[in-house]
């Protein structure tokens, strides 16, 4: 399933907290984005008909909520860039920040403690 980026934003609302209003939605994230509400709305309506969300009547309002775990959606985006642009393989893309200078301390010694990590698994 493939979710655009202000879908995602709808849905790290919703991932938040649920369940919502398209009016409690809209507050979260609606204003900060500059969207009309017809735009949520829009965007809810396509997050229906891919069955990312559920929508159920409350009197004469919809409670929205994520039908797609954030994991999930993580592990398949994920999968999906390194399928694309990388052959498949984390190494490339490790390899591709770091020739561009854009991991930081923090970010290499992060590898270091998850590589031993692995290590010490196998």
């Amino acid at each position: 399933m493939r979710i655009s980026g202000a879908e995602s934003l709808v849905m790290e609302v919703l991932w938040r907290r649920e369940p919502l209003t398209a009016e409690e939605i809209f507050a979260e994230v609606g204003e900060a984005q500059g969207w009309a509400e017809a735009t949520l709305k829009t965007l809810l309506n396509r997050l229906l008909n891919k069955n990312a969300v559920s929508a159920q009547k409350d009197g004469r309002r919809y409670l929205y909520r994520p039908l797609v775990a954030r994991d999930e959606y993580v592990e398949s985006e994920s999968q999906g860039l390194l399928d694309r642009l990388f052959d498949g393989r984390l190494a490339p893309l490790v390899s591709h920040f770091s020739e561009r200078q854009k991991l930081t301390a923090q970010d290499i010694a992060d590898l270091k403690r998850l590589i031993a990590e692995l290590d010490d698994e196998r």
